[in-house]
């Protein structure tokens, strides 16, 4: 409201301004000319002098219209023989208006026109030949006038381009802040995303050996209560070591507080076969490893995944394939980790499960398409099972 109310005083002002001085000291020049021939002021000599300030009301919405308006009433004065004076004053803003808005072709051209007019023949019409001082400083006055349009025609073309670099500033800011926003809110969808895989792989990983040993120690307590004895023990463990992984599944969501900090470091690890191995066997599987190649540090990423791998490949053998035997190879090149699980034939019937299909494969291939790499299950012609697993190795660790 404030700039608007300042807006409207840059208007009215020099309008009011125009009319005061023109008609305030149209009758004083009006006087001075009379001697010479000019038509005395009277009303309706007044009522032009007012119409030029008036239509500048309007030079900011048309200034080309307003400028060629003005002019008009101008010439009229000046050809119903009224003596020259302040009338020029009102044509003056006009023109300034005009001058800085559009182009130019439209405003300056009047300039020269109107400097040969009051040259030469208005002066000799009207009986006022003028001298040589008379010509110059009208030249120097309009040249004035002209510098003076075109300097506010730059500095409008500045404060407009200023205008415009600082709002672009402002639209990239905002961009730079939304890209910056999505990206944050990405990495923590990423993030959430990696944190719910661990903890699925975790729980199913988990609750799978714990339901093979539940359905062993179950059919084996009144049989053979040692071994059924084991089955309780090797649940216990995997209990015990899911809820340590789920424990620190949970610190590391709790650890974050603008986005979800996912884990910087394994639970497991495809470097430690002992540790990722325990499980498995304690549940009654065996399995040995194969490592070949020059074992390199992995990405932590890199690791969990492929220990996962290896994990549920072990938790469906001994869910599907009771009595077989595991191996699993792990091969290190310079470009990628290869995982190979392979079972042999099961010995035994498999124990009724009371968890329905899990997503083990499915999750598998998942991991690994996330890392840019493959997975294979297929069957062997012996009965046995295979899952082959090629994870790339990130240029920077290698």
């Amino acid at each position: 409201m404030e700039a608007r109310m300042r807006g409207r005083g840059k208007v009215v002002l020099p309008a009011v301004v125009a009319a005061v001085v023109q008609v305030g000291a149209g009758g004083q020049a009006n006087a001075h000319w009379h001697g010479s021939g000019a038509r005395a002021l009277d009303v309706l000599g007044y009522v032009l002098l007012l119409v030029g300030p008036g239509l500048l009301l309007l030079r900011r919405a048309y200034p080309r219209a307003v400028f060629y308006a003005v002019l008009g009433v101008t010439l009229a004065y000046l050809a119903l023989g009224y003596g020259y004076g302040p009338v020029f004053l009102a044509l003056v803003i006009a023109f300034l208006a005009a001058g800085h808005r559009g182009s130019r072709w439209y405003t300056y051209p009047v300039v020269p026109l109107g400097y040969l007019l009051m040259v030469w023949p208005a002066p000799l019409v009207r009986g006022h030949p003028t001298n040589y001082w008379q010509i110059v400083g009208l030249f120097a006055w309009l040249s004035v006038l002209v510098a003076l349009a075109e300097g506010i025609r730059q500095r409008r073309a500045v404060v407009i381009a200023r205008w415009q670099r600082a709002e672009a500033a402002q639209r990239n800011e905002q961009a730079e802040r939304a890209r910056a926003e999505a990206e944050r809110e990405q990495r923590a969808t990423r993030e959430r995303l990696a944190i719910a895989r661990e903890l699925h792989d975790v729980l199913a990983h988990s609750l799978s050996l714990i339901n093979v040993q539940s359905s062993v120690a179950l059919e084996l307590l009144d049989r053979k209560p040692e071994q059924a004895a084991t089955a309780l023990a090797a649940i216990k463990s995997a209990s015990r070591d899911a809820l340590g992984e789920v424990h620190a599944l949970l610190q590391s969501i709790r650890a974050g507080t603008e986005t979800v900090a996912a884990p910087t470091s394994p639970a497991v690890r495809i470097g430690d076969p002992d540790a990722l191995l325990a499980p498995a066997r304690t549940a009654g599987l065996d399995v040995r490893t194969e490592v070949t190649g020059d074992p390199v540090r992995l990405p932590a990423v890199l690791d969990v995944a492929a220990a996962r791998i290896v994990q549920e490949s072990l938790t469906n053998v001994l869910r599907h394939a009771p009595g077989a035997s595991a191996v699993v190879g792990v091969h290190y090149s310079p470009t990628e980790l290869t995982l190979t699980i392979e079972n042999t034939a099961p010995t035994n019937t498999p124990q009724p499960s009371t968890t329905p299909g899990g997503n083990g494969i499915p999750g598998m291939i998942e991991r690994a398409h996330a890392l840019n790499g493959t997975l294979s299950a297929n069957p062997l012609p012996t009965n046995g099972f295979r899952v082959t697993a090629h994870l790339p190795i990130p240029q920077e660790t290698r």
